[in-house]
């Protein structure tokens, strides 16, 4: 059975603040270690927006 989506609580990108510096390492960290694999990692850090490219304020 498919759940119903809605946008009243979606935040838009304008909305979002950068996370802080250790909070992003501590995220990098987690994420490395459940990985399967290092491309699965950069997957993961890409769609958090904390991957190596992605500049952490």
């Amino acid at each position: 059975m498919a759940t119903d989506t809605t946008t009243e609580n979606d935040i838009a990108d304008e909305e979002l603040e950068p996370v802080a510096d250790e909070t992003a390492r501590q995220a990098q960290r987690v994420v490395a270690a459940y990985a399967e694999d290092a491309d699965e990692c950069r997957m993961l850090l890409s769609m958090l927006g904390i991957g190596p490219s992605a500049k952490i304020d």
